[in-house]
């Protein structure tokens, strides 16, 4: 295993040897494609030497975008910033001699604002791969240990544990027959250097409130303000979508804004977040 971008920043000894330590760790103040570029020149030597390991992470952290400062870039920056490098990515990837035996699967942490991820237990989760199908949206439930237990499915290995072994594996998203065509990346429509506007020239009143009061918020480390999620996740609604209401009723634990589409929660199932 050579988890990417864990060296500089783990306190896993272990690790570390296992790792690309040219690759950067947390610091929102590295854009994404310097690890982009890391992680293409490592995988030229890969192709170098003929070989590659069996199992990768690679580290991209941007997305959980940051508070307001002038001398940072705007949280839709971050965003094409970190999907402008996963792109980059993907693509080497998918031209290597590698590629015909690979599944890749990119998993989005929250952005830094509060629940994950769009309603309290939805996250992102894209497959790529010969074998994978192509142009698809999978409606099906799966959850992280799916994406775990999927991935020992493929390497003929027992589950983890028992979460891992009764999660459901992500066979929809496969195909017998492999399609090696490569993939090419697309350049974001939003520039990765957009910096934050001066307060004064802020379009929206809602951010000339908010953006002040996320100035003060710890992104030395991940998910250091959950106390400030709802505030943070306003503030990145309105850089987004000025002054339109944020949806309020669909932020915060699971099962939140069940009710209002005719939904209800299990009487027997208690959420310890809630």
């Amino acid at each position: 295993m050579i988890p990417h971008g864990t060296s500089a920043d783990t306190r896993r000894k272990a690790w570390k040897k296992y790792s690309d330590l040219r690759f950067p760790g947390w610091n929102l103040s590295i854009p994404d494609q310097i690890r982009a570029d890391v992680f293409v020149k490592a995988l030229k030597e890969y192709e170098a030497k003929g070989s590659f390991p069996d199992f990768t992470i690679i580290y991209l952290p941007n997305d959980h975008t940051s508070g307001y400062d002038e001398k940072l870039p705007a949280p839709r920056a971050y965003v094409a910033d970190n999907d402008q490098a996963t792109g980059r990515v993907i693509e080497a990837l998918s031209k290597s001699p590698f590629w015909k035996d690979m599944a890749i699967f990119v998993n989005e942490d929250d952005p830094q604002s509060g629940t994950d991820h769009v309603d309290g237990h939805r996250s992102v989760c894209f497959v790529a791969g010969p074998y994978v199908k192509r142009h698809t949206i999978i409606s099906k439930f799966y959850n992280q240990a799916s994406v775990l237990h999927t991935i020992c499915q493929i390497f003929g290995v027992q589950p983890m544990n028992q979460l891992v072994a009764i999660a459901p594996l992500m066979t929809e998203c496969f195909n017998e027959n492999p399609d090696y065509t490569g993939y090419t990346s697309l350049t974001p429509a939003i520039a990765i250097n957009e910096m934050n506007p001066p307060k004064k020239k802020m379009a929206s009143k809602t951010t000339s409130r908010l953006a002040p009061l996320t100035e003060k918020m710890d992104f030395s480390k991940p998910d250091l303000n959950d106390k400030d999620a709802l505030l943070f996740s306003e503030y990145l609604w309105s850089t987004v979508h000025g002054d339109q209401p944020f949806p309020k009723a669909f932020f915060g634990a699971h099962g939140k804004g069940l009710k209002a589409l005719g939904l209800k929660t299990d009487p027997q199932f208690k959420d310890e977040d809630e």
